[in-house]
């Protein structure tokens, strides 16, 4: 690590209780742990600790003054650590002339000067006191005795390992450089390691998702007149991948790992969009969501993706909190070369106080109980993440409890031209006939997506493994293939090179379909040899889009 240790910090925040000493036996240092077990403050630094520490005057017999002060000559005169016999050393116990019983288990250490003279005593001290107590327990219940052996057995091993420990302790401190580096390595890797893991869950999560999603598209296509159980369906599913990518996007959120592809984009566009897709949400028990937008275009340098992300996360916040019957208005404006977002409902509110901790990672704004609204709390966190990898901020403002919200997202504008024309929508009304190859390892997705595609009018084969992929593209011709890139024997990178390498392989259209859907995925998969790379779960109308513009010369 670059920044050296905070070599106080680390003192005082030790467990073991340790008073620093000049030769001379005056108080140098002293850290939290030791004025907590002797019920001191801070105020006995610069004082002779026998001064501090006198012997109790009512004990005839007391001799921790004495033992002390021997060992600690001792160490000045040796340079050696020396090790006490438990000792029974009453403190000041806060009222005049009274002292409490206590015993000690002490061990001193030199701290030596470059000269090899002692320049510290290191006086480290465990309060075994109620070990002493407990050894002095009859045996008039049986339990009591053993609990008692038990807990003496383990503070005596605790006691010779710390001597051990403070007898170490110049070696430990020069090493200290070198461990701490390892520690924030081992961190890394641990952080890696759980990064990995949410990736993995977050994949697996999607894969039922994405069968689900399918089998409800697929209910859709069998009852045109609809069904209430249909939209019910479709709003948890929703929410279920808007979770799953909550999980996913807040681990990177934390550790800084949030791509962005940015172009010049007419925030308009980005709230109509966000808007259309979470407005079926809001007709939900008589909510209403108004966006209010002006007329020209407010420009900013954005990833399109992520700052809807941003926006669906506010507006399924405030879906979240608003009661039914509730309203909710997406309002947009630009001045002063600030585009200003504001996301407004007449909801729970909060108190003023809080606005801030709700950007905190697992935050929520109602307690948890049987009635708090589902999600992670991490949908807020990646707003403000986004929001500030583009330069921006983002707030939150309620009057009180039960007073609504209003979140602001600010953005620079930018003076670039307006962006690119989109592509219009594919028309599915007559696609061509096509012949095509499913390789899903999950049987329940592969089923319904051979269904659902059945169901446009194209030939459709499904196999569970890379290897039957390319037995079957061996033995017929497909004019395209929807891979999954997780499968059992070969991955899908290696289905795709295989595919392309063989002769003819360049004219055949490859669809990475995967619950992995990072930048870096994407950039794996096209350089595999993939035409395009499709996120789990994956809408028909998504689907079906592509396939229409990969059938297009023009789009090739």
């Amino acid at each position: 690590m670059s920044d050296a240790p905070d070599f106080r910090s680390l003192f005082a925040a030790t467990l073991s209780p340790l008073l620093i000493l000049s030769p001379d036996f005056t108080i140098v240092e002293v850290n939290r742990a030791y004025l907590t077990a002797t019920r001191t403050e801070r105020s006995i630094v610069g004082r002779p600790v026998f001064d501090v520490f006198p012997d109790n005057p009512d004990d005839p017999s007391a001799d921790g003054v004495a033992n002390l002060r021997r060992s600690l000559q001792t160490v000045v005169s040796s340079r050696r650590t020396d090790t006490m016999a438990l000792q029974r050393y009453d403190i000041p116990a806060g009222k005049e002339g009274a002292f409490t019983e206590r015993y000690w288990s002490p061990v001193n250490t030199p701290v030596l000067g470059d000269d090899g003279q002692v320049r510290y005593i290191i006086h480290r001290v465990e309060d075994v006191t109620e070990f002493v107590q407990l050894r002095r327990v009859g045996r008039e219940q049986q339990r009591a005795v053993a609990e008692a052996e038990m807990r003496a057995e383990g503070m005596e091993i605790d006691l010779f390992v710390r001597a051990r420990e403070i007898r170490e302790v110049n070696e430990q401190l020069s090493r200290a450089n070198h461990e701490l580096d390892a520690a924030g390595r081992r961190l890394r890797e641990e952080q890696q390691a759980k990064d990995r893991f949410i990736a993995t869950l977050s994949h697996e999560l999607r894969n039922p998702l994405a069968a689900a999603t399918a089998a409800t598209e697929l209910l859709a296509l069998d009852m045109p007149e609809g069904h209430p159980a249909l939209s019910v369906l479709e709003r948890q599913l929703s929410t279920l991948a808007r979770m799953s990518n909550d999980l996913l996007d807040g681990t990177r959120a934390v550790t800084g790992r949030l791509e962005l592809v940015c172009d010049p984009v007419d925030v308009r566009s980005v709230v109509h969009g966000a808007c259309a897709d979470i407005r079926g949400l809001f007709g939900h028990e008589g909510r209403t969501l108004a966006v209010v937008l002006p007329e020209e275009p407010v420009m900013v340098d954005c990833d399109r993706l992520r700052l809807a992300q941003v926006l669906t996360n506010l507006l399924s916040n405030a879906l979240k909190y608003t009661r039914p019957g509730g309203r909710t208005e997406v309002g947009l404006t630009a001045a002063d070369g600030q585009a200003r977002l504001t996301v407004r409902d007449d909801g729970i509110g909060f108190s003023p106080a809080q606005a801030e901790e709700l950007f905190g990672v697992f935050m929520r704004a109602a307690p948890a109980g049987p009635d708090t609204p589902e999600g992670l709390g991490l949908g807020l966190a990646v707003a403000r993440t986004v929001v500030e990898l583009h330069g921006g901020r983002i707030s939150a403002h309620s009057d009180g409890p039960g007073k609504g919200a209003i979140f602001t997202v600010l953005l620079p504008t930018t003076d670039a031209v307006s962006p690119r024309p989109s592509r219009p929508p594919a028309v599915h009304s007559s696609p061509r006939r096509l012949s095509l190859l499913i390789v899903e390892d999950n049987a329940d997705l592969a089923a319904t997506y051979h269904t659902l595609l059945e169901r446009q009018g194209h030939r459709v084969t499904a196999v569970h493994t890379g290897q039957d992929a390319l037995t079957a593209t061996e033995a017929h011709t497909f004019d395209a293939v929807l891979c999954d890139l997780g499968l059992p024997d070969i991955d899908g990178y290696a289905v795709a090179r295989a595919l392309r390498a063989r002769p003819g392989g360049d004219k055949l259209r490859l669809i990475a379909v995967s619950g992995f859907s990072r930048g870096t995925d994407r950039s794996r998969s096209r350089a595999a040899g993939f035409d395009a790379h499709l996120a789990k779960p994956l809408p028909l109308t998504e689907l079906l889009d592509l396939l229409e513009r990969l059938q297009r010369p023009d789009d090739a």
